[in-house]
């Protein structure tokens, strides 16, 4: 009898609570922390930065730059991963980048802002900073994606300079696959190194961008999940982020960052979104012990996680001033 009281008692305080407007509650003397549906007390962190890989360290410190002093989250994503593009020491992303199979450096890139516009460029040749040329098919065009001859023709339209991407150093390591008639299609686990990030300015909007070379030794015209939105990476400004790292097929297979995100809104933090997507592949692709795959994801609280197959992901998060690389 006392715990149907009691029942009866908390239902006609929680109807009355709900009705009070938020000032009287808050000058009043209610306590409501218990009452987990009517205040959320987590602590909201931005702005924030997180990217795939050790070379995003260098990448977050340009995209930090821009948001710390109060700049959009999409232009931080834009000039972030850049750093990675013009680095011909990054050899799996943009300006030296490895070759495929035939000796050509064909670059994918994607960027997608708050508003969930996004844009992409696929198998696109001499053109070192792809990133930029998506940006421009999601300003200047009316389409989502553009690739080959046409994504290189629209570039050089608009004033980007045509260069040979293929380095010295890469030209050399790719010779020597050459000479030892090995011909690959499989990737090995450390042939993935694509640079996704995910940013969150001052006024809590998420955008993303995510560009690579590609898998080394691919067969010329080979696009992976990099430019292709919801595989590669996928932003809704309700929810968060995610984008993906490793073998582009296993990925497309999934709608990989698409599941992310969905993952989270449904509740789950971003760790346990990457690390339930990591399962769907386990489960559905019996050759995953083959390949690396990660997810990497931010929420709209500005918290972090990152998941993957096999041990040795690791992203780099900028906050609260200060630049780490974190284990996955």
């Amino acid at each position: 009898m006392n715990s149907r009281r009691n029942f009866l008692k908390n239902s006609l305080l929680l109807t009355a609570l709900a009705s009070f407007p938020a000032s009287i509650l808050r000058s009043s003397n209610i306590k409501t922390s218990s009452i987990k549906s009517f205040k959320n007390t987590g602590k909201v962190r931005r702005p924030i930065v997180v990217s795939t890989w050790n070379h995003g360290l260098v990448a977050n410190e340009k995209a930090w730059e821009i948001v710390v002093k109060g700049g959009k989250a999409l232009d931080a994503v834009e000039q972030g991963v850049r750093i990675s593009e013009s680095d011909p020491k990054v050899m799996s992303v943009g300006y030296g980048g490895l070759p495929d199979r035939e000796g050509h450096v064909t670059l994918d890139a994607c960027i997608m802002n708050e508003k969930g516009n996004c844009g992409s460029v696929a198998f696109l040749e001499h053109i070192k900073n792809p990133i930029s040329v998506a940006r421009l098919v999601m300003e200047n065009t009316p389409h989502v994606m553009l690739v080959g001859k046409g994504a290189l023709d629209f570039s050089l339209m608009n004033g980007f300079k045509k260069e040979n991407l293929l380095t010295n150093k890469a030209s050399e390591i790719w010779h020597k696959w050459k000479e030892s008639n090995q011909v690959p299609l499989t990737p090995e686990k450390d042939n993935h190194d694509t640079i996704g990030m995910l940013a969150l300015d001052k006024f809590g909007n998420i955008c993303g961008a995510c560009t690579t070379s590609g898998l080394a030794w691919k067969l010329h015209g080979r696009v992976g999940d990099s430019p292709i939105i919801g595989a590669g990476m996928f932003v809704d400004n309700e929810v968060g982020g995610a984008v993906a790292t490793g073998k582009g097929e296993a990925v497309i297979k999934i709608s990989g960052t698409h599941l992310v995100v969905e993952l989270m809104r449904q509740g789950k933090s971003p760790e346990e979104a990457c690390k339930l997507a990591v399962e769907r592949i386990i489960k559905k692709q019996h050759d995953h012990k083959e390949f690396q795959v990660g997810f990497l994801a931010l929420n709209k609280k500005g918290e972090s996680g990152a998941y993957s197959i096999s041990k040795g992901f690791e992203y780099a998060q900028y906050a609260e001033n200060k630049n780490e690389l974190i284990k996955s």
